[in-house]
């Protein structure tokens, strides 16, 4: 179907096909009072020549209602012949001064809606030229001619340059009109770029609260797949608080009259998982009246983050902090203690040598703990900041030697028997030297520590690619119930036995979270009275690397 010009609607095209149809009629019928003689017959070139036209009106009006002009030719054709239809009535039918010439007008009206300024342009002309020969045809006929001619053609060609006046006014305005769509359509692709480009969730809701924009981080978050547009916000987001009681979403965004953030709200997956979120949401304002206390607005603009994580490592933080806050008060208390009452003693004249050098030891082992907690947090501060985790080549024979000769006086010291028992096929690792050495560090200083007589045996066999790495002793065992919490952060056992020496309670919560860094688990298995094995696997190294 031909669109037509700059100024053509739907709408005004309907109505000109309608109009296409009637006029004809009302022409006709102006027509037949003419012949019956009610108006005057000047003009009327006989009957042959009105039922001709008359027929032709009928014919191009019912064709052109039923049949919609499908090319630009097509609508030219129809138009040319409303014209010759319309001066052939003026001419031989009715006369140019009389009120059937005003429907000219309509032609104009057309020629704008599917040509343009061009199609009015030569629509005038063409008036003009049936003035022009109306007055040629019957000036002798009748001396009033040419002057009611005339003045109906200034009414006419006065009314074309206002057809044309308005066109180019709707032109311009339809330009401007495009231009700011155009650049509207920009700024909402540029947001939507932005918006879709944010980490956060975002979901824009009109007054009802039926979402009517987001972003793909909103899928995401939702974990769904679906289009959520013309969804209501409480359908897709079902919250809670932390006391588990439902959080009605649309009953706080109709409250709110500024921008809200909560972080204690949750939501549910379908398959049971729960995560936190961070939510911040305000109405979007359009108008502010100060006639009126209260501000209007469009809808409402909802953020949401996933701060599962954050919070738990904000709260195990606090919790971190304020466990070992606590640890550290108690050697720092005894050994400031001690060393007060070492300076008492010394300005007593009764104070023996035995009992300052009681007092001494008494403190240094209080800073030798502390020494010791502080080496396990820096190892623990290392591990979470990636220090040192760079992997290498290492002699994995090598390096069980070092420990043994590191660790086998302190045994001996003990009365202890510190074996070996390394396989004949001992290929190399590629880890972090630092995180394994530590590891082994740990087994090796917990068997020592918790051993009163025995044996500690560090086992290192080859199978299959993989090596495995053991630490057994013959010491006082973990009971089945610490066995689960003994790799948590400051636990130590209630066993008056372990109790009997020092310890942060840091050493395997270290070592686990190491074992991790390396890409593997530590298993134990322990019974009470019959000594613990710790152990973990590691890969060898590829040739090819």
């Amino acid at each position: 179907m031909y669109k037509g010009g700059s100024s053509y609607t739907p709408r005004a095209a309907k109505i000109i096909r309608y109009a296409g149809l009637i006029v004809p009629v009302l022409l006709i019928v102006y027509g037949v009072y003419i012949r019956a003689g009610n108006f005057d017959q000047s003009h009327y070139f006989g009957d042959a020549c009105f039922f001709a036209i008359s027929f032709w009106w009928l014919y191009i009006g019912i064709v052109q209602f039923i049949d919609r002009s499908k090319t630009k030719w097509d609508s030219a054709l129809r138009l040319i012949s409303y014209h010759l239809l319309a001066a052939g009535s003026l001419l031989f039918i009715s006369g140019i001064s009389t009120p059937v010439a005003a429907l000219w007008v309509l032609l104009l009206l057309a020629c704008n809606i599917y040509f343009s300024r061009v199609g009015v342009s030569l629509s005038i002309l063409s008036f003009v030229a049936v003035v022009g020969f109306d007055i040629y045809l019957w000036h002798d006929t009748n001396q009033l001619v040419v002057e009611y001619d005339l003045i109906t053609l200034v009414v006419i060609v006065l009314s074309g340059f206002v057809v044309l006046s308005l066109s180019r006014s709707q032109e311009v305005d339809r330009a401007k009109l495009t231009l700011s769509k155009k650049q509207e359509s920009l700024q909402r692709d540029r947001t939507l770029t932005i918006v879709n480009n944010l980490a956060d969730a975002i979901l824009s809701t009109d007054k009802e609260g039926i979402v009517r924009v987001y972003n793909a981080a909103s899928l995401n978050l939702l974990d769904t797949n679906d289009s959520l547009n013309g969804q209501k916000i409480d359908n897709i987001l079902k919250l809670t608080d932390q006391h588990e009681e439902v959080f009605d979403i649309i009953s706080e965004l109709r409250k709110t009259k500024v921008s809200v953030t909560r972080s204690d709200l949750y939501f549910t997956y379908d398959e049971g998982e729960q995560i936190r979120l961070e939510l911040t949401y305000s109405p979007i304002r359009s108008s502010y009246s100060k006639s009126k206390k209260a501000e209007t607005h469009d809808g409402y603009i909802i953020i949401m983050r996933d701060i599962t994580k954050s919070k738990s490592l904000e709260e195990e933080r606090d919790e971190f902090i304020s466990v070992v806050s606590h640890e550290l008060r108690t050697p720092i208390t005894v050994a400031e203690g001690t060393i007060s009452n070492v300076q008492v003693m010394m300005k007593h004249p009764n104070a023996t040598k035995e009992m300052l050098n009681d007092a001494i030891t008494m403190a240094h082992d209080q800073i030798l703990y502390l020494a010791k907690m502080v080496n396990d947090l820096s190892t623990l501060s290392r591990a979470e900041r990636g220090v040192s985790d760079t992997p290498e080549d290492i002699n994995v024979r090598e390096l069980i030697h070092k420990l043994h000769d590191e660790y086998n006086s302190e045994a001996t010291e003990k009365g202890l028997q510190f074996n070996l028992d390394i396989g004949a096929t001992l290929e190399h690792v590629y880890t972090s030297r630092l995180y394994l050495e530590e590891m082994l560090q740990n087994f090796i200083t917990n068997s020592i520590k918790y051993t009163k007589k025995g044996t500690v045996t560090v086992s290192v066999k080859q199978k299959l690619g993989i090596i495995k790495f053991l630490v057994k002793d013959t010491g006082i065992g973990i009971s089945k119930s610490d066995q689960s919490k003994i790799f948590q952060k400051f636990f130590r056992s209630e066993d008056y036995r372990t109790r009997e020496t020092n310890g942060t309670g840091l050493g395997l919560y270290v070592a686990a979270k190491l074992a991790h860094k390396i890409g593997t688990r530590i298993e134990l298995t322990s019974r009470l009275n019959h000594g613990s094995s710790f152990w973990f696997t590691l890969p060898v190294k590829n040739k090819k690397s």
